[in-house]
C-alpha cells in the first residue's frame, strides 16, 4: 500500500474524484434505497445490486466496486476516477488489475455522523468482508466502521483538549474523530496493516495531526500522558486453545476478560489529573460472583473515578454463537460444532456461565482519593446514540454535588430538564396515584419511579426557589416537619441531578 509522503499527489485525486463522484452516504441510500440498504447491514447485498443494475453513475460504480465487493472493468473504473486513475488505484492498493478487468483489496465507504462539533463525514477503507471474500475473513483483518465503533465514538466526550490517546486504533476511526477536537492524537496499534490503513484514512480526511504508533496496549506509550484516552480494545473473550481463529481486531490474547482488566488497572498512569478514559468492554460471570462486582474490584485497584453502564448480558452459548458467526463460520458445519464446543469448555474451566458488556468511563482525579464509584445496569432502549454530551454534563454535575454538600445543595435553584415527562398510573377510583414515574427523553431514556414529595419538588424546580424553599412549602401542604422532608428529598435530587432529570441553574 502506497501511503508515505510521495504519494499524496495520489490520495489527494482521489479525493477529489470521490468527491466529484459525490460518494457520500445519502448518495448511495438514494441510489439503493433503505430497504437495501437495511439488508447490506444484515450481509445481504441483492437487494443493492439489483438497485444498481442499469446505474451509470460514477457513485453507482464505486459502490459496486468498494462496497458489494464485485468486479469491475478497467475502462467503467476510468471514467468514475478519472484524476486517479486505475493505475492510481492500483498504486494505492485499492485494487488489484486482472486483463481487463479490476477487483477490490479494500473495502471503501463513505461514513457521517454528529457530534458536539457539528455535522462530519469521513471516506473510510478497511479490509474486505466476508461478502466480498466469499468466504471467512482472516485473522489479520482490519475492520471498518461497526456497531461497536460507531457506540464508542457516541460515548466520547468531546470537550476541547490538548492530546488524546486512541488505544488500538484499527481503522483509525476514533483517532479521526478525536482530531476534531484535539491538538494532538496519537493512534497505536499492535497490528502493523491496521496502522497503514490508519494512515490511509487520516490522509484521505486531510487530517495530520495523528501520529501512530506501532505496539501493544500502553507499550507505545510507556511514560506519557493524556488528557483523553478512547479505546475499543480486543475485548472479546476467546478460548486459547490450538485450532482457534485468533482475529487482531477482536481478540487481545488474554486468557478470559483479562484484557479488559488490564486496560482498566493500568490506563490512570496515562491520564493527565482530571483526564478521562472511555472504553468498551466485556467481563465475566463467574460462579457465586457478580460482573459488575468483578468490575468493580478492577476499578478499586485503579485508583480512578469510575462510571460503568452495563448494557447487556448474554448466556455463554449466545456469546460463542455470536462471535464464532462474527468470523464467519457458519451453523451447522463441523468447524462451527469444533468451535462451539471449544468456547464451551474455555468457559466451563473458569466457572464462567454469562458474559457482560457495557460502557467504562474513568477519570483520574485531580487531587485526591476518587469520588465516584457508579456501576449500574442500564439494558433498556437508550434515549439517545449520542451519549458524549451527557455523560460529559454528568461527570461535572457530580463535581458540584461533592462540592457543594447537603447543607449547600438545598440552597441551590435547579431546573427541570426540557425532556422530562411524568407519568401517573391510578387504581380505578383512586383520587391518589399508585405509581410516579419520570422519563428522560434524551440521555440514557432513564425512568425513575418518586413518591408524591418529591415528585412535587421536581414539579417545582423552575430555577426561581431553592430546593429548601421548595420543601417547606410541600411540607406545610402535607403537614410534616419540613427538615425532616429535605433530608428525605435530598438523597433523590442528587440522583436526579447526576443523571440528567435536573440541571442547576
Amino acid at each position: 500500500m502506497a501511503t508515505e509522503e510521495g504519494d499524496a499527489r495520489l490520495i489527494e485525486a482521489l479525493r477529489s474524484d470521490l468527491a466529484s463522484a459525490r460518494f457520500t452516504v445519502d448518495t448511495l441510500t438514494a441510489l439503493w434505497g433503505p430497504e437495501a440498504d437495511a439488508a447490506l447491514f444484515r450481509g445481504q447485498r441483492v437487494p443493492a445490486l439489483r438497485a444498481l443494475d442499469s446505474d451509470e453513475s460514477s457513485a453507482g460504480t464505486l459502490a459496486r466496486l468498494f462496497v458489494l465487493g464485485l468486479p469491475m472493468s478497467v475502462e467503467r473504473l476510468d471514467a468514475a476516477l478519472p484524476m486517479l486513475g486505475t493505475a492510481g488505484a492500483e498504486r494505492l492498493g485499492l485494487v488489484a488489475r486482472v486483463g481487463d478487468e479490476v477487483k477490490p483489496r479494500l473495502d471503501v465507504r463513505p461514513y457521517d455522523f454528529i457530534d458536539a462539533h457539528g455535522a462530519g463525514s469521513f471516506v473510510l477503507a478497511s479490509d474486505l468482508g466476508e461478502l466480498a471474500l466469499g468466504r471467512a475473513i482472516p485473522e489479520g483483518h482490519v475492520l471498518g466502521v461497526g456497531g461497536a465503533s460507531r457506540t464508542l465514538s457516541g460515548l466520547t466526550v468531546r470537550d476541547r483538549v490538548g492530546s488524546v490517546l486512541d488505544l488500538g486504533t484499527g481503522c483509525g476511526i476514533q483517532a479521526l474523530h478525536a482530531a476534531r477536537h484535539a491538538d494532538r492524537v496519537v493512534a497505536t496499534d499492535i497490528s502493523s496493516r491496521a496502522l497503514e490503513l490508519a494512515r490511509l484514512n487520516s490522509r484521505l480526511a486531510g487530517i495530520e495531526t495523528v501520529e501512530l504508533r506501532e505496539g501493544s496496549l500502553f507499550e507505545p506509550v510507556a511514560g506519557e500522558r493524556f488528557d483523553l484516552v478512547v479505546s475499543n480494545p480486543p475485548f472479546v473473550i476467546t478460548p486459547r486453545m490450538e485450532g482457534v481463529p485468533s482475529y487482531e481486531y477482536r481478540d487481545g490474547g488474554m486468557v478470559g476478560d483479562d484484557l479488559v482488566a488490564g486496560v482498566v488497572r493500568g490506563v490512570g498512569e496515562h491520564l493527565e489529573p482530571g483526564g478521562i478514559a472511555q472504553l468498551l468492554g466485556n467481563w465475566e460471570y463467574r460462579a457465586g460472583e457478580d460482573g459488575l462486582d468483578r468490575v468493580g474490584r478492577w476499578i478499586d485497584e485503579s485508583g480512578l473515578d469510575a462510571w460503568v453502564v452495563e448494557r447487556e448480558v448474554q448466556s455463554v452459548e449466545e456469546y460463542a454463537e455470536t462471535w464464532i458467526r462474527d468470523g464467519g463460520t457458519q451453523p451447522g458445519t463441523n468447524d462451527f460444532d469444533r468451535l462451539y464446543s471449544a468456547w464451551l469448555d474455555d468457559f466451563a474451566e473458569r466457572g464462567v456461565d454469562r458474559v457482560g458488556f457495557g460502557y467504562l468511563t474513568l477519570r483520574r482525579p485531580r487531587e485526591g482519593a476518587p469520588t465516584l464509584r457508579r456501576l449500574e445496569r442500564l439494558h433498556g432502549p437508550l434515549g439517545s446514540t449520542a451519549l458524549g454530551e451527557a455523560i460529559a454534563t454528568s461527570l461535572r454535575t457530580h463535581d458540584i454535588l461533592t462540592a457543594l454538600g447537603d447543607e449547600r445543595l438545598a440552597d441551590a435553584r435547579l431546573t427541570l430538564a426540557g425532556d422530562v415527562t411524568e407519568e401517573r398510573h391510578y387504581w380505578p377510583g383512586d383520587e391518589h396515584p399508585t405509581v410516579m414515574t419520570l422519563r428522560q427523553g434524551g440521555g440514557f431514556g432513564r425512568t425513575r419511579q418518586v413518591d408524591t414529595a418529591l415528585a412535587a419538588v421536581v414539579g417545582a424546580c423552575d430555577g426561581e426557589l431553592s430546593i429548601r424553599a421548595i420543601t417547606a412549602a410541600i411540607a406545610q401542604l402535607l403537614e410534616v416537619d419540613a427538615d425532616s422532608l429535605l433530608a428525605e428529598v435530598l438523597p433523590g435530587v442528587r440522583e436526579l441531578a447526576f443523571t440528567g432529570f435536573l440541571h442547576f441553574s
